[in-house]
């Protein structure tokens, strides 16, 4: 028997599950904001109100050390179950490119201190993660390399943008709906009844 069943909250299959003994472990989101409902001027105003100590831009390969040390001292931050899990990178899945982009705030000394990857394939673009190291948190980080990166790839022509992200995660939930995305999906993760 399976462990974990990740199903959307509209599944019929999830109260046949709950029915034998499976339980919710997990909750998750998904959020779509669309091309045409981006409000430029606001996601512009957030990236004007990041502290003047730090820089926000896109990341380049030449960031990958210090885009890999945020990753290792963030690894086990994430909050969620299965559907929300985020492995170490490895070098490749850290290198920026065409159609994996990065976006992070930048300290004087070149630290990457808050960072969003994501994956565009045409003119959709789906978040991979975003993080922020932990005595940044609370300062709006990750609201602002959200922004920058919804605005560079508007520019590029990008239609629709994906994010999603735990439950248990309200930060980001606020972020992301700040920042005009709207939830459209709702996830479950159930954990199968003991044996």
């Amino acid at each position: 028997m399976e462990e974990n069943a990740v199903l959307r909250g509209d599944d019929a299959r999830v109260g046949e599950l709950q029915g034998q003994g499976w339980r919710v472990v997990a909750r998750s989101w998904g959020a779509r904001l669309n091309a045409a409902d981006v409000d430029t001027v606001l996601l512009s105003t957030i990236l004007e109100h990041v502290r003047m100590d730090v820089l926000v831009r896109e990341l380049e390969p030449s960031d990958r050390p210090a885009i890999m040390a945020l990753d290792d001292t963030t690894i086990g931050d994430y909050p969620g179950g299965v559907a929300t899990i985020h492995n170490v990178l490895s070098p490749q899945r850290a290198t920026v490119s065409g159609i994996r982009r990065g976006f992070g705030v930048i300290t004087p000394d070149g630290e990457v201190i808050a960072m969003t990857f994501v994956d565009v394939d045409g003119t959709q673009v789906e978040t991979d993660f975003t993080v922020v190291a932990k005595e940044w948190r609370g300062c709006g980080l990750a609201t602002a390399v959200k922004a920058a990166s919804v605005l560079a790839l508007l520019l590029d022509g990008a239609k629709c943008f994906r994010t999603g992200g735990s439950h248990d995660n309200v930060a980001s939930l606020a972020a992301n709906t700040s920042l005009g995305y709207t939830i459209d999906e709702a996830w479950l993760t159930l954990a199968a009844p003991a044996l």
